[in-house]
């Protein structure tokens, strides 16, 4: 009986206790809940004067209003920076988050300049899965660390030995494009990405993948279809739940794709690390005997201020984001100068008449020399990525409340830069949509806002293979250019731009070719 009596008093205690605990759960919780909604309205009310476009519901803001499709998406956004191009900054809301929208230099430069402005927008993590935390993603001491440690990677001293490279694809290239020489138009844009694509693979990770003579490479749509799925993520809310996420079809394709994307990665490191070793990891054995220096191979040797080499993740993680961020953004870039060289003839033929300068008859590959001399052809890409910036828009998530115009912005912020708003300021730019190379001559930028024009980025976190992508450019520009007059087909407005992660032409570069020789003059 009393056993009975003591087993009843516990079962009793221990209801108690579980009670206890569930009660503590539930108020941690509904505490918690109480915190994040006392924030949501200070911040609500804190940023109450900043203009916006529409009225903004509770806890979804803005995110009903978003157009889903990526080409929709991009010209909605743009609609609105020219609406409000009066206004210094315009306020969006999505869902909970606060977002500023930033087109103006003299606020951008508020933004860019400051070393504790440095977090990338929260919308950033759903590249994680992909980039991991390399330096595209990373902030505060292992972004400092990281971009220390590779800086020296992108010395022009390394980045003439990848001009070999260069000129072998580009010449691939060219003779890929010498059956459409007096034919119809034909779309040019896969024609590029895949030879941008092949530069990166050999340049980054020393493998030649050969994607110019196999374009149904399983890799490079994944690339893209991944790029697809995280800006269509980053934009609605519903879908940033990582366990409401996949439930979903997309949810189990993203993991496919990143399981192709890492593997082939993860593969190539393996495959490098393992040839260092066979020559008992001596990288200058690899290096003499390859005759080729890739970016990994210069991963596998840094090392931090302690002497601390890059472990694997680490590697993959900078790879990926320099395959990521080094093909697509280059490809998009050479693509439109083309487009734009077939629409302004006259400046066309000022480039022809610069190469003959350069190279006169000759038939000999790009040097670092002649890059050097080609000053006008650098103005035609530098006027083209302001036109059509790569990179059309980027944010910070602010880590600290700071002042913006005069208005008070709150920490937790995102401010979203959008260059393909800002480089149409036409107090800087007049005739704004007119493609002028000109404008980059010395005497013509002279006293220009330094932060009117940010086609890589500015300030510490500005994208560190800038020189990379113009050596890629010029290479492969002036490759075509020598051989090839260049027409347009279409009209600015059919090429149907969406500016997701990347400035894309969904409706394709349609192009004529004809021999230089014959018919530019």
């Amino acid at each position: 009986m009393v056993g009975l009596w003591l087993g009843l008093i516990g079962q009793k205690l221990l209801f108690w206790g579980a009670a206890s605990a569930v009660s503590l759960a539930g108020a941690t919780l509904i505490l918690n809940l109480l915190q994040m909604v006392a924030s949501y309205a200070r911040k609500w009310q804190q940023m109450r004067p900043i203009p916006t476009v529409a009225r903004a519901y509770p806890l979804v803001g803005h995110a009903l209003l978003m157009k889903p499709d990526g080409r929709e998406f991009f010209q909605q956004l743009i609609q609105y920076t020219e609406e409000y191009r009066h206004l210094p900054l315009l306020k969006l809301w999505i869902g909970p988050v606060p977002m500023v929208a930033l087109y103006n230099a003299e606020n951008v430069e508020v933004i860019l300049t400051c070393s504790k402005q440095i977090d990338k927008s929260y919308v950033y993590k759903f590249l994680e899965p992909w980039l991991g935390l390399g330096l595209l993603t990373s902030t505060g001491n292992k972004w400092r660390s990281r971009r220390k440690m590779l800086t020296p990677t992108f010395h022009f001293t390394i980045l003439d030995e990848f001009l070999d490279i260069m000129n072998e694809q580009a010449n691939i290239l060219v003779n890929k494009l010498e059956k459409h020489v007096n034919q119809e138009a034909f779309n040019c844009f896969f024609y590029i990405t895949l030879c941008a694509l092949d530069i990166i693979c050999e340049t980054a990770m020393g493998k030649n993948i050969g994607a110019q003579s196999n374009d149904d490479s399983e890799y490079v749509r994944a690339v893209y279809r991944m790029s697809d799925m995280v800006h269509r993520r980053m934009k609605m809310p519903w879908l940033w739940l990582d366990l409401w996420y996949f439930l979903f079809r997309e949810g189990w394709e993203h993991k496919r794709g990143l399981t192709i994307l890492h593997t082939f990665t993860n593969n190539v490191i393996a495959e490098r690390t393992k040839k260092m070793k066979e020559v008992g990891e001596c990288r200058d054995a690899v290096l003499s005997k390859t005759k080729r220096k890739a970016f990994l191979d210069l991963l596998l040797s840094v090392t931090d201020d302690e002497g601390n080499k890059l472990s694997q993740e680490d590697i993959r993680e900078e790879v990926d984001t320099f395959m990521f961020e080094g093909h697509d953004t280059t490809a998009a870039a050479i693509n439109l100068s083309l487009y734009l060289l077939g629409c302004y003839p006259e400046v066309q033929k000022k480039v022809d008449n610069e190469l003959d300068e350069v190279f006169g008859k000759s038939d000999h590959p790009a040097t670092l020399e002649d890059l050097k001399k080609l000053k006008y052809l650098e103005c035609v890409i530098k006027e083209t990525l302001r036109l059509f910036p790569s990179v059309p828009l980027f944010a910070r998530r602010l880590n600290e409340d700071c002042e913006v115009a005069g208005y008070k912005i709150s920490k937790g912020t995102e401010a979203v830069i959008i260059p393909y708003a800002l480089h149409r300021d036409p107090k800087y730019f007049p005739d704004p949509e007119e493609f002028q190379p000109e404008r980059f001559f010395p005497e013509n930028a002279q006293g220009r806002h330094p932060y009117s024009y940010v086609p890589f980025s500015a300030g510490p976190r500005n994208c560190i293979g800038q020189k990379f992508a113009v050596m890629e450019e010029k290479t492969i520009l002036s490759c075509i250019l020598r051989q090839f007059w260049v027409e347009s087909t279409q009209k600015r407005e059919e090429l149907g731009l969406s500016g997701e992660l990347i400035l894309r032409p969904n409706n394709g570069i349609w192009i004529k070719l004809k021999r230089r020789d014959i018919d530019a003059s």
